[in-house]
């Protein structure tokens, strides 16, 4: 088994407490877990890294794309029905209506020999979508260790703190844990351990320094940033490339991906134009805001077009009311 440190960077604490959380898999975890911070602050991937690490049953599910409490019931049934079973003996989907009916067939999954001596865990992402449903999903799956009489623990994963997202009619607490933002020196280490096997640690360093000397006080949002890594490191590399610098050259680097970086604040960050486009822009080297004029034209050109097609229609219909 790799080590979790080498895999989950800058997340130590969050790592520690989710273990001594889970205990040994034979053992009653805790009912429910609460798990809240900002975009891309690594909940998600914390919890999936550490759950297939450790190779514990568990069901991931977005409630974004679960909108419904059928959806969402019978993705949850139908993910642990594969885990419980063969593919052979799972080929008839689940169908579930009712909470009632959903404690009542998870009891039921769950008796499957390799499931019913460890814990089981459902984690639920995006969970404030949870608040738009019925108003009993939301308690029963914070007691659903209690309802099922079975060893599972249910993680919610949230953008909001748990304060805002309590029912007024009361609710079983679970075990509330936060995520906060990545530090600068956070964001460098992840970032600088993505970099291409071809270049040095110390050379994609640099070039992560300089990105974030730009970028950080307006975006800290690590995938983000790490698109915007990704997307100008070519034209940082062009000088080495070409030969007319060496790695260590880091002026001569630096005046070079300076222009694009502040290209870049201009229009991949806010999304104006596609990965594509930035691509083209840097290769032909265009000024961004001629193609941003261009986008402005044509929404005149449309936005004019829909007004004369508006009086048209409106002439159209006095003319037919007089006739």
């Amino acid at each position: 088994m790799p080590h979790l440190e080498n895999i989950v960077l800058c997340r130590e604490s969050q790592v520690s407490t989710l273990q001594s959380l889970f205990g040994e898999r034979h053992h009653f975890s805790f009912p429910s877990i609460f798990i809240y911070g900002h975009t891309a602050s690594g909940k998600t991937y914390v919890t999936q890294t550490l759950l297939k690490t450790l190779e514990l049953p568990h069901v991931f599910v977005n409630c974004v794309e679960c909108f419904t409490l059928r959806l969402l019931l019978e993705k949850i049934l139908n993910k642990l029905n594969h885990l419980s079973s063969s593919e052979d003996d799972c080929s008839a989907e689940i169908t579930c209506e009712t909470f009632n009916d959903f404690v009542r067939l998870f009891k039921q999954i769950t008796k499957a020999e390799n499931l019913k001596d460890q814990t089981v865990y459902i984690v639920l992402d995006k969970a404030e979508y949870l608040r738009d449903m019925e108003a009993n999903l939301l308690p029963g799956f914070l007691r659903l260790q209690e309802l099922t009489d079975r060893n599972v623990t249910v993680i919610f994963l949230s953008e909001i703190v748990w304060e805002k997202f309590r029912p007024n009619t009361g609710c079983f607490e679970p075990f509330v844990l936060y995520f906060p933002d990545y530090s600068i020196g956070n964001l460098q280490k992840i970032l600088s351990h993505d970099h291409p096997p071809e270049y040095s640690a110390d050379f994609y360093a640099a070039y992560i320094n300089i990105l974030l000397g730009v970028f950080y006080t307006v975006c800290r949002d690590l995938k983000e940033l790490r698109h915007l890594a990704i997307l100008n490191f070519p034209k940082y590399c062009e000088p080495v490339v070409k030969g007319e610098a060496s790695e260590r050259d880091t002026r001569k680097l630096w005046r070079n991906i300076e222009p694009h970086l502040k290209k870049a604040m201009q229009t991949v960050y806010l999304r104006e134009i596609s990965s594509s486009q930035w691509e083209k822009l840097q290769k032909d080297d265009i000024d961004p805001g001629q193609l941003k004029g261009i986008k402005g034209n044509i929404e005149t050109i449309t936005r004019d077009s829909s007004l004369t097609n508006n009086q048209d229609t409106k002439v159209s219909t006095k003319d037919n009311v007089s006739q």
